[in-house]
């Protein structure tokens, strides 16, 4: 991964989180609030696309490798994960008052264990893909992980601005928030810089990115069917609009 790239991901996280904790009345957070849904709704939407058309194709090209199984693993460990998190990846604000640090870190927990394993695929994302489906004289040229990337910044952002919120009405520090914010930007590049410089048995690497690609499934699919929680088993036109726009462009950036 390029420079630009590891900041765009550390970044992403502080944008999120500062937005968060630059908030101020009532009026404020709940503009801001009401921006939430549509953010989730493209970002799982762009999710569930790349990982769809881009993704699973790869890690499903050898079926020797039994790489369906990973990929229920990856969903039923975001399930665990998301117990730990309380529902922050896809936007969920579950407030605790006088709360001790435990709450905390039992959330950052969570959050970072999924942070460190999504990162972990972006330092070798292209050699999955080259190697897994090959490239041939009609490929589309070689595979950078960039929207791999893309997928994670855009779901990082409504992530980090919802722990900021969440961290803030649970009434801790602005130092102990801008610390969480820290460790939870810190992760998912950490994760890139192992998969770069640790040789990983390509069959290894294959089951770590089918593990990300549930983890995307679960999270995706959650965002998507929340979309408007207010309603029963409906959705407004805005974030319908939302999700086939994320869906498009997931789509071209595929192809």
């Amino acid at each position: 991964m390029a420079l630009w790239q590891y900041l765009l991901l550390f970044g992403s996280v502080l944008l999120g989180g500062g937005i968060a904790q630059a908030l101020r009345g009532a009026e404020d957070e709940a503009r801001w609030r009401g921006y939430l849904p549509l953010l989730l709704s493209f970002s799982g939407a762009y999710l569930l696309g790349i990982a769809a058309m881009e993704l699973m194709p790869a890690v499903f090209a050898d079926a020797n490798l039994h790489s369906g199984v990973w990929l229920l693993g990856g969903f039923f460990v975001q399930l665990l994960l998301e117990g730990l998190s309380q529902g922050v990846e896809h936007g969920h604000i579950h407030a605790h008052k006088r709360e001790s640090y435990r709450y905390a870190i039992t959330v950052m927990v969570g959050l970072g264990i999924h942070a460190l394993l999504e990162g972990l695929p972006l330092g070798t994302a292209g050699d999955i893909v080259s190697e897994l489906i090959g490239h041939s004289s009609h490929s589309h040229g070689h595979y950078d992980g960039d929207h791999l990337l893309w997928g994670i910044v855009l779901h990082k952002l409504p992530a980090a601005f919802a722990l900021g919120l969440l961290l803030r009405y649970s009434g801790y520090s602005q130092t102990f928030t801008w610390l969480c914010l820290l460790c939870f930007a810190a992760l998912s590049p950490l994760g890139a810089m192992l998969g770069e410089v640790v040789s990983i048995d390509p069959i290894w690497r294959n089951r770590v990115m089918a593990l990300v690609v549930g983890s995307f499934l679960h999270i995706s699919t959650t965002i998507l069917f929340e979309a408007d929680g207010g309603r029963e088993h409906g959705i407004s036109a805005k974030k319908f609009g939302v999700v086939i726009l994320g869906m498009v462009v997931a789509y071209l950036t595929a192809h």
